[in-house]
């Protein structure tokens, strides 16, 4: 498991320790480092997350029930809730962190924590909320992810 893919983990493990029990965050990621072992960076990249998601709560739920058509926020599993407020948060303040990967690492927290209806409502979610709050267009992989333009795309960028 990568350092990022291991911090987004302990991040998401703390937010939603602290989401459920509303003790201080300090106090939840003093005692998660005291079960759980990490390098000094893992350790400071899942705080920077944990804290950070925790920190902008209400613009993030707001950008989550905005996207979330058809389900109200509050029937939302909290362990959902807590994988798209950590993905929000790196799209919206970690710009250096392409949409396709923090997406796919939403979508692999879903997959390990949650339910097997998570992981495509988490993507769906994210996809709108990244053409809102990165500009990109949902439904489509960031420009330069890869993906080989179609000779549809490519024909019609000669015009």
């Amino acid at each position: 498991m990568g350092k990022r893919t291991k911090a987004r983990e302990c991040a998401l493990q703390m937010l939603y320790q602290w989401d459920i029990t509303r003790e201080p965050m300090d106090r939840v990621a003093g005692l998660f480092w005291q079960v759980r072992t990490s390098t000094d960076e893992t350790r400071a990249a899942a705080e920077r997350l944990a804290r950070g998601a925790q920190g902008q709560m209400a613009r993030l739920d707001e950008e989550i029930t905005r996207a979330s058509h058809n389900w109200r926020f509050d029937r939302i599993a909290a362990i959902d809730k807590n994988i798209l407020r950590l993905a929000v948060y790196e799209l919206m303040h970690e710009p250096g962190t392409p949409s396709s990967v923090v997406i796919d690492e939403a979508v692999e927290l879903a997959k390990r924590f949650s339910e097997a209806d998570a992981p495509p409502f988490v993507n769906g979610v994210l996809d709108a909320i990244k053409a809102r709050v990165r500009g990109e267009p949902a439904g489509q992989p960031p420009p330069g992810s890869g993906r080989r333009a179609s000779k549809k795309e490519r024909d019609s960028t000669n015009d």
